[in-house]
């Protein structure tokens, strides 16, 4: 089936937005869900068709749907509802769904502690009770392959780097440098030692087309081209705003009261490590960044957090 209009819901967020941009790039006619008329003019300001309308708003999600080739889904990870409906308006099309999951799902319970487990597609996942919705709307997702919808499923991993949409800024590494300038010193958890997989937005982005353009439907994906600790991180983020590789180490319960238990405990203390081999091989992947710590100490986010 040719793809040529593309429904994408999240495009004001960073990964989404990212998309975005990149498919009118490469001359597809992109249509977006947004809630808000400003957010819509600046949507509409970049060739992009606004659908205003909410991610529960089911009617709007099946017009928008039945009008577009494919359907790219980075609004939430997490949210039943839209997925079902979205795949209910799909089935027995062969239409293209594209579904944002997220690589905490393999996180552990590590406390900051270093892990050596680094998950490929073909091994289970068995994740922890907080994580158990998440493989299950994937495993849905995956399944609707027998019901003529071309599904896939993207696992982004600590996703950095200046976005190409209206959001620039991703969520992990700017909440620590946020409390890197309360604290005065790069911040991890505990020993700060678990690492987490990392892609820079833009060898993401490129994915999510290859994917749209290339990749068989059932298919799943993990993002990485590099990995490095939270504590290396936080040394990166300290020279960085100039505090000289100063750091700080909190405790997970600290953590928590700041950030939330599932930010804390997954997003920062638990080891998110899996490899990308299969979509290199199968999808002719070639990512061009590779050094998360670069970008924090001297790159997108130095230009971006750091008052020159």
């Amino acid at each position: 089936m040719s793809i040529n209009k593309v429904f994408i819901t999240g495009a004001t967020g960073y990964i989404g937005g990212s998309v975005a941009h990149l498919l009118l790039q490469k001359g597809y006619q992109v249509s977006a869900l947004v809630r808000k008329e400003a957010d819509a003019e600046k949507l509409r300001a970049l060739g992009i068709t606004p659908v205003i309308g909410a991610i529960h708003n089911m009617p709007v999600l099946r017009k928008a749907t039945a009008d577009a080739d494919a359907v790219i889904h980075t609004a939430d990870a997490d949210d039943f509802f839209s997925v079902i409906t979205f795949l209910e308006e799909l089935k027995g099309t062969g239409k293209t769904f594209i579904f944002t999951s997220g690589s905490s799902l393999v996180g552990d319970n590590s406390k900051g502690e270093k892990g050596n487990i680094v998950y490929t597609e073909d091994i289970p996942v068995q994740p922890r009770l907080e994580k158990l919705h998440r493989v299950a709307i994937n495993d849905h997702i995956l399944a609707a392959a027998k019901d003529d919808v071309r599904s896939i499923v993207l696992v982004p991993t600590m996703v950095y780097g200046k976005g190409l949409g209206i959001k620039p800024d991703s969520i992990q590494v700017p909440m620590l440098i946020d409390i890197a300038k309360e604290k005065q010193a790069g911040v991890y958890i505990e020993k700060g030692e678990n690492i987490w997989s990392n892609v820079h937005i833009e060898d993401l982005a490129e994915l999510y087309v290859l994917a749209l353009e290339k990749a068989p439907a059932g298919s799943y994906f993990y993002t990485e081209n590099g990995s490095a600790s939270l504590k290396e991180i936080a040394v990166n983020i300290s020279f960085m705003l100039g505090f000289e590789g100063k750091t700080e180490s909190i405790s997970l319960d600290t953590a928590i009261e700041k950030w939330g238990p599932d930010a804390s405990a997954f997003g920062f203390a638990s080891n998110s490590i899996v490899n990308s081999d299969k979509a290199r091989k199968l999808l002719g992947w070639t990512p061009k960044h590779s050094s998360i710590l670069e970008d924090i100490k001297t790159g997108s986010y130095h230009k971006i957090h750091v008052t020159t």
